[in-house]
């Protein structure tokens, strides 16, 4: 498994599901952990649970300047930042788009994409001085076919998977490591919401049709090593069973 001790790992979105498995695998395979979410509450927990070499940083990815200020905390923390994991995201509103209102719909393209792109436009252009780094963002079936109830969700990570598309094809050649993840569906509570919605079959799935949020944590950290080399720019997938051999959830 990838070597990321001593490594400053950002993730978003970490207070609770695939964040804060991530956040609790980077920190044991001895990382440095930055939480970012807008639950203080949650992180804070969670980063004195895993111990110092984790850090809360209360912050709403919708909006720059907070994510310009908790990405500066953590440099003041911990120093320079080698990973960043785009894991937050959120799925209402869920219904016909004829029905859906405009300022919740909008709000979730604010997270789900402004908060993709204002993650890697603040701390990638110090990677590139740098020469190294890398960037993983968690993406979805949802980002290449429509879903009933689903357009702003589809619509936002169509998005998020262009973004890291366009930002493999304009700095990979400056050693940046860029690839997305669609993990399937996962036992969060992402999907104990769309199950309450009633919308579409993602909603008639059983709770033990969803793996657990720990697959797409082993995922992710097997990403950041140079076996994973031969994926940048793509978009794995961890329906793959291959995929899931090569990180060891299943033999």
């Amino acid at each position: 498994m990838s070597d990321v001790t001593g490594k400053t790992v950002v993730i978003t979105g970490a207070s609770r599901g695939i964040g804060e498995a991530a956040a609790r695998l980077f920190a044991a395979s001895g990382a440095k952990v930055a939480l970012l979410a807008r639950s203080a509450d949650a992180i804070t927990k969670i980063a004195e649970d895993i111990g110092p070499n984790a850090l809360a940083v209360p912050c709403d990815i919708s909006k720059f300047v907070e994510i310009d200020a908790a990405m500066s905390a953590v440099e003041s923390h911990f120093g320079t930042i080698d990973i960043l994991i785009n894991n937050a995201g959120v799925i209402d509103p869920i219904g016909d788009l004829k029905t859906c209102d405009p300022e919740a719909w909008g709000h979730l393209i604010d997270i789900n994409v402004k908060g993709v792109f204002y993650a890697m436009r603040r701390v990638v252009p110090e990677m590139v001085a740098r020469g190294s780094g890398t960037v993983l963002t968690i993406s979805s079936g949802a980002a290449h076919h429509p879903v009933e109830g689903w357009s702003a969700y589809c619509s936002s990570k169509a998005g998020a998977a262009m973004l890291t598309s366009m930002l493999d094809l304009e700095e990979r050649a400056n050693g940046i490591r860029v690839m997305g993840l669609s993990p399937g569906t996962v036992a969060t509570q992402m999907q104990r919401d769309i199950k309450a919605s009633g919308i579409n079959a993602v909603s008639q799935l059983d709770w033990s049709d969803h793996i657990p949020p720990e697959w797409p944590a082993q995922a992710l950290l097997w990403m950041c090593g140079a076996e994973a080399d031969a994926h940048l720019g793509e978009e794995l997938s961890l329906r793959d069973e291959g995929l899931r051999r090569k990180i060891g959830v299943i033999s």
